[in-house]
């Protein structure tokens, strides 16, 4: 699923900014605006695919406020995009030592660390997410319930449902139209065999999004567990036409032939 990066890939860097440090000259003023501008201009960038203007941009940023957490976060971004991620991690920890408490990088740096095929790393992704998940003034906890979750679930070499079930349905106590919330349910649902769960998670997802490949899949398996023949060839002609080229398509087909 490439969905925690709900992780938003471009971080909001505008967010982070009113953390900074105080500036009390006019000449810092202005480098912090220019820098502001860069980050701003980066993440457009990013966003259009054109990365080494991005990075020109980012380090701009740097020189002109070495304090700018949202010049470091972004440029983490970056250089996890052009799979970097040992300089990505760099970045983050340069970030940290500003703002060691900040609870959106701390949830941004628990979804990089996340992603990593090592035990250690997954540990380190726990720990900064409950950091943030502990900042009273955290306005969007949800988002570090929902990526814990997430995480807790998908780890190759080790995961946990029950504590992965237990933050996702924190997440969508505080908001229950959250999507990756919803979506991660549905497939933990189908990962421990409670297919009910799993069709009601994404009927719901459905009913506020537009079907994926992948969210189709999902809920195809849960009704061919739940033996609704019916809707599994609508849900299945609906995957083949609109993804026959999709990974889950590929998946489908295979799953039809047992």
């Amino acid at each position: 699923m490439k969905l925690i990066i709900i992780i938003p890939v471009i971080i909001s860097v505008l967010a982070l900014s009113a953390c900074g440090g105080n500036k009390n000259s006019r000449t810092d003023e202005q480098n912090e605006k220019s820098a502001q501008l860069n980050v701003k201009l980066a993440s457009g960038y990013m966003k259009r695919g054109q990365l080494s203007i991005a990075k020109e941009k980012l380090e701009r940023a740097l020189e002109l406020d070495d304090e700018y957490v949202p010049a470091y976060t972004t440029m983490a971004v970056l250089m996890d995009m052009i799979n970097e991620p040992d300089e990505a991690r760099n970045y983050y920890l340069e970030a940290l030592d500003i703002q060691p408490k900040n609870p959106e990088l701390l949830n941004n740096y628990g979804t990089f660390l996340c992603k990593m095929d090592d035990v250690s790393r997954l540990e380190d992704a726990v720990e900064q997410f409950k950091k943030a998940l502990s900042n009273q003034f955290y306005e969007t906890p949800q988002t570090a319930h929902a990526n814990l979750g997430y995480c807790l679930m998908k780890h190759k070499k080790y995961h946990n449902y029950e504590e992965s079930e237990k933050h996702l349905r924190k997440a969508l106590k505080i908001n229950p139209k959250m999507k990756i919330a919803l979506i991660t349910m549905g497939e933990l649902g189908i990962k421990t065999k409670r297919f009910l769960m799993a069709r009601a998670y994404m009927q719901r997802y459905h009913a506020l999004a537009t079907a994926t490949a992948e969210s189709l899949w999902f809920q195809i398996q849960a009704e061919k567990a739940l033996g609704d023949q019916q809707f599994f060839i609508k849900l299945s002609r609906q995957l083949l036409n609109k993804f026959p080229d999709s990974p889950e398509a590929k998946k489908l087909m295979e799953f039809s032939d047992k």
